[in-house]
């Protein structure tokens, strides 16, 4: 469906550089990354209102790279929505139709028929400046997809809806992609990712750092920034040894992790998702992988229930469940136990 070739653009001191993408017919695709990593230039590319310095652009075997949006196949929904604030629902819908000269029978059935699919019907006739950012974002949808566009290009579209809605056009942007529409959907929101992609790439200073289906990629981060994505939170530079036939993994602050594994470089880091991490409230039974005693700092609520801060030598992040929370009756500066097992301890060269 879509193809790009080594693609590289520079705009002014940032550029883009060595961008290779594949995305089948039918994919929803989400490129995540911070602002000011490339992802919206990116997709202005990819609809043509740039053009690359180097590489090509390919849409369902078609060379575009120099072709103007209009002959792309591509709708592309921008950031801010730009709606028409002095024509209704109607006219913004229908405005790409009039360019085509379409009959007014033809415009009045297409625009019904999209509207419907929106759940916009019954604001046809009203203007757009006292619409929620839900029903803009429809709005702007509808107008995109009025043409029947075969590749859909989103730019940060739940960025200015409230937490509210934006259940709602997720279920629209499922219900488009299940359909058969090909999406690609910029944003900086791992949660958006996580649950609309069926494959994700992660931009970091105009590069594709990693790229794969969302639970590999955030499961087996290569390196730190895309950890972070994940919400991880611990991470240890480490030297790593070898003891008998088994590896381990000495930290700054002097603890020894045992990790799974069949070979490593001299030096490292370490990452460890706070729910892999158990805590006890006594000693547990000897010959337990990577068990370590350490002091309560933090308690504070989280989406997952209670992070716990511990240090043990080394700080600790720990996601606990609320109920979990309560039968340990952990309090700030008491001892706790914590332990994971080697198998949980992603390991990668560098420093990440």
């Amino acid at each position: 469906m879509l193809r790009l070739k080594n693609i590289s653009k520079k705009l002014g001191k940032f550029a883009l550089s060595g961008i290779n993408i594949e995305i089948p017919e039918g994919e929803y695709f989400v490129l995540l990354g911070r602002s000011g990593s490339g992802k919206t230039q990116l997709l202005e590319l990819i609809a043509g209102l740039s053009v690359p310095d180097a590489g090509e652009i390919w849409i369902n075997g078609h060379d575009v790279t120099r072709k103007k949006i209009q002959d792309r196949s591509v709708g592309l929904v921008f950031q801010d929505y730009a709606i028409f604030p002095n024509m209704t629902v109607f006219g913004n819908i229908a405005y790409p139709l009039h360019s085509g000269k379409m009959k007014k029978d033809e415009i009045i059935r297409k625009v019904n028929r999209i509207a419907e699919e929106m759940n916009i019907s019954n604001i046809l006739d009203r203007f757009t400046q006292n619409l929620s950012g839900g029903e803009l974002q429809r709005v702007a949808l509808a107008r995109t997809l009025v043409n029947s566009p075969r590749l859909l290009l989103l730019d940060e579209p739940m960025a200015s809806i409230d937490a509210s809605l934006k259940d709602d056009i997720k279920r629209t942007l499922r219900h488009l992609n299940r359909n058969g529409l090909t999406i690609i959907h910029v944003t900086h929101d791992y949660r958006e990712a996580v649950s609309l992609a069926g494959k994700v790439g992660v931009i970091h200073n105009g590069h594709i750092i990693q790229e794969g289906p969302p639970e590999k990629v955030f499961s087996n981060p290569i390196n730190k920034f895309v950890a972070r994505y994940a919400g991880i939170r611990n991470f240890f530079r480490v030297k790593f040894f070898r003891k008998e036939a088994n590896w381990k993994a000495l930290c700054d602050g002097n603890l020894v992790f045992s990790i799974s594994g069949n070979s490593f470089p001299e030096e490292g880091l370490l990452i460890l998702k706070s729910d892999d991490i158990k805590l006890m409230d006594s000693e547990p039974m000897s010959g337990i992988d990577n068990c370590f005693r350490g002091i309560v700092r933090e308690i504070n609520p989280s989406e997952y229930g209670m992070e716990i801060t511990i240090d043990a030598g080394e700080i600790f992040y720990v996601d606990l469940p609320v109920c979990d929370f309560k039968s340990l009756q952990i309090r700030e500066s008491s001892n706790i136990w914590i332990t994971f097992p080697k198998e949980a301890v992603i390991a990668l060269p560098g420093s990440g």
